[in-house]
């Protein structure tokens, strides 16, 4: 088998982003200013950004037997996407993911996710071939926990890099997790799930990262909302505020920043350059509606520009 630089195991859906002035109250309506349909969901995302970024990708993930699920094949072929280990569930749509977002890039997601839209211990584990020869295996949490659990040992057990996006979905599972990871990315709110308090500055987002960094990762990139990024790692640690970026759909950002950093760890980046890398994606994405990322050369070097002295 042909060795990829990534496997991502996560979701993919038909993202239907819709830009309004302002989002109507109960019996009210109002105009879309522009609409947008696209490969989505968390998994594709961050499929997508890992190829602009140049990585080989693969993605394990569930679509329907439908016609919207052959088009968001079609569209992760045209993408660069391996998606020879991607599931068609019979009797099953396709998941739907509708993003509404205001003038004040103020979103609201819509979603309908059928659990069998989601993986199992059983897809994970028949894709094990594939895990155990890519360079990298990228766990999107929202995933069950059993079908994220077998995806992370059985990188682990083949000595590949193992990288966790958001939280456990049952905190029973989260030590075992942890302990497989080298790489945990957490929002504020996941950051809360997992130990109990969001960090609200730059030093409670290097003090969760600290004491996350005792449960198994090497690496943490935590998020502080509206403020930036706390990187912690054995021997060091940093916080990067946002890129001076007017937002105009935060959906996606830290799908984004998940792909650069990923990459960054691929090439060997130091971890003061690859978290910047990581940031400057993020800070890419906001400016357009929609989840998917758009990580030319120009768009991150444009990043890396605004991006304030950590």
């Amino acid at each position: 088998m042909t060795q990829l630089d990534v496997v991502v195991v996560g979701q993919v859906a038909r993202d239907l982003v819709l830009l309004v002035d302002e989002v109507p109250e109960a019996g009210g309506s109002a105009p879309v200013r522009r609409r947008h349909e696209l490969l989505g969901g968390k998994g594709a995302n961050h499929a997508v950004g890992l190829a602009q970024l140049g990585a080989s990708v693969g993605l394990l993930a569930v679509v329907g037997d439908d016609e919207v699920g052959e088009r968001l094949l079609a569209q992760a072929r045209a993408d660069g996407i391996d998606v020879a280990r991607v599931l068609r569930r019979p009797g099953i749509p396709t998941g739907l993911i509708v993003d509404v977002v205001d003038a004040e890039a103020h979103w609201r997601y819509l979603e309908d996710l059928p659990r069998a839209t989601l993986l199992t211990p059983g897809d994970v584990a028949g894709a094990a071939d594939a895990l155990r020869a890519a360079r990298a295996v990228l766990v999107q949490l929202q995933q069950p926990a059993r079908a994220a659990l077998v995806a992370a040992r059985t990188a682990r057990e083949a000595g590949r890099l193992v990288v966790l996006d958001g939280a456990p979905t049952d905190p029973a599972d989260a030590d075992e997790l942890l302990a497989l990871a080298d790489v945990l990315r957490a929002d504020a709110q996941e950051v809360e799930l997992i130990t109990g308090d969001a960090p609200r500055d730059a030093e409670g987002g290097l003090a969760a990262g600290r004491r996350l960094l005792r449960r198994g990762p090497s690496l943490l990139a935590i998020e502080v909302a509206g403020e930036g990024n706390a990187f912690v790692w054995p021997d060091g640690e940093l916080f990067l505020p946002l890129s001076r970026t007017p937002t105009v759909d935060s959906t996606g950002a830290g799908d984004a920043f998940v792909a650069a950093l990923t990459v960054g760890l691929l090439r060997g980046e130091p971890r003061d350059r690859l978290a910047r890398y990581a940031v400057a994606a993020a800070g890419a994405t906001v400016g357009h509606p929609g989840g998917r990322p758009a990580l030319t050369d120009e768009a991150i070097r444009e990043q890396l520009d605004r991006i304030p002295a950590g």
